[in-house]
């Protein structure tokens, strides 16, 4: 498949080093001569410095021979211009980020197939659905939904004195047979490790865990955390991300108590006039002073989504300081990751990589029904639909001759699922969770 990308910038960046990983045919086109040279340097891929809106720049950068365009500059209006240009030249399909959700909308005047657009990214919603799924899961670092919510899979690390220190995986898996359960991933010192049975688990691994959503409770006390119930949340910023999550909190079934802080006067009383039942305040979410003074030490999650990646890590780091129980920090730069990680910070949610996320599902679209990411490790979780042509059909999961770098984690037989064993047996229209690292993707496809 050929692939352009228009935009150069993080999100840009980062879908292109994926995709290029995966030996993918992509070229990267930007007007910004330092992101072209960026690319140039660090990426296997084809770089053409040009005007996205510009038909000319276009057929320069190969628009008429590409299969899928993704516009992706930081301007809604040149991704949608863009958009309809790429179209008009004879581009297949084209995904646009905007962040404007009006467009997607059922009562706007134009639709986007109208400006060429087939599929709309909107990625700070994607940002606030991860918060969601985040503060849900009081110790979590990470929380993926698979197999229609019937399996998640969790990330969390593993606390000193913990009932699983020392421990092999073949032997957790004997000690707690009645919660089913894979480890498909282990994150040690900034390496990613596939385990096998005979892995052992040591203090401060971060473990990623397949298992059925009404055992992940148990077994993160097992890594000696306790899953309580959270509450009590403060928003510093009234970002789209930041609006987005308080009505969805909101609208949640469970019960919120919500406080959102916004540096600007005139757009805190904007997003107070259009939610009644959230308190929003006026300040600066940084001023240590006024978090004691607005009592974060009394909250249970602290999420910091303000347009400042910086401010974001730095108001974390103040409230776990005063005891905050989770904190989670909006980041743009893939490279804060580990670093907050690393310094405190429970939870990282990057918008780029949302997007990225979301994106890249649409490219693999089809059997692929679940594509993310995941913080902290260099790895996909992937939901895939076994087709009739799929390789690894009517044998044990033993006896398949797997890529190095995959491990199948469960699978969706009509509404049942399961924890995935070397004698589990994949049949056709399995859903199949698998966790693959970016070397081992593209083999992933075509095994189905």
């Amino acid at each position: 498949m050929k692939i352009l990308i228009a935009g150069a910038g993080e999100v840009g960046f980062e879908l292109a080093k994926v995709l290029s990983e995966e030996q993918q045919d992509v070229t990267v086109m930007d007007e910004r001569q330092q992101c072209i040279q960026r690319v140039t340097e660090n990426l296997d891929v084809l770089a053409v410095e040009g005007n996205a809106t510009s038909p000319k720049s276009l057929v320069k950068a190969g628009a008429r021979q590409t299969d899928l365009m993704v516009a992706v500059t930081s301007v809604d209006e040149v991704n949608i211009i863009a958009s309809t240009m790429a179209k008009r030249l004879g581009v297949k399909t084209v995904i646009a980020r905007v962040r404007n959700q009006e467009l997607s909308q059922p009562d706007a005047p134009i639709t986007p197939s109208e400006l060429g657009i087939d599929v709309l990214i909107h990625p700070e919603e994607s940002a606030a659905n991860e918060i969601h799924q985040l503060i849900k899961r009081a110790s979590a670092t990470d929380v993926v939904s698979l197999a229609d919510g019937k399996l998640q899979l969790v990330g969390v690390r593993v606390e000193s004195g913990s009932e699983v220190v020392d421990q092999t995986l073949e032997e957790l898996a004997a000690d707690y047979d009645s919660l089913p359960f894979r480890v498909v991933a282990i994150s040690r010192r900034g390496s990613t490790i596939i385990p096998r049975g005979d892995s052992r688990l040591m203090a401060l691994d971060h473990v990623f865990i397949i298992t059925r959503t009404d055992h992940v409770k148990r077994l993160t006390e097992a890594t000696g955390h306790r899953d309580v119930k959270l509450r009590r949340v403060m928003i510093a910023g009234g970002s789209d991300v930041g609006r987005i999550l308080a009505k969805k909190l909101s609208a949640d079934k469970q019960k919120w108590d919500i406080k959102l802080i916004e540096p600007d006067k005139e757009a805190a009383e904007g997003i107070a006039r259009n939610n009644q039942d959230i308190l929003v305040l006026n300040g600066n979410p940084t001023d240590p002073n006024l978090l004691v003074v607005e009592g974060v030490q009394e909250m249970d999650a602290f999420i910091s989504v303000t347009d400042d990646e910086e401010s974001n890590i730095i108001s974390c780091l103040m409230a776990k300081h005063l005891e905050v129980r989770k904190t989670v920090a909006l980041v743009s730069k893939a490279q804060y990751v580990p670093l907050s990680q690393t310094i405190g910070i429970d939870a990282i949610v990057n918008v780029k990589a949302a997007a990225s996320d979301e994106i890249h599902r649409q490219i693999r679209q089809g059997q692929m029904l679940t594509v993310k990411a995941l913080h902290g490790i260099k790895a996909e979780i992937i939901e895939v639909v076994a087709g009739k042509n799929c390789g690894m059909l009517k044998k044990p999961i033993r006896d398949l001759q797997l890529p190095e770098g995959v491990v199948i984690g469960g699978i969706l037989r009509n509404k049942s699922v399961e924890i995935a064993t070397g004698n589990s047996v994949i049949r056709e229209n399995d859903r199949v969770i698998i966790l693959a690292l970016p070397k081992a993707i593209k083999k992933v496809e075509n095994l189905f």
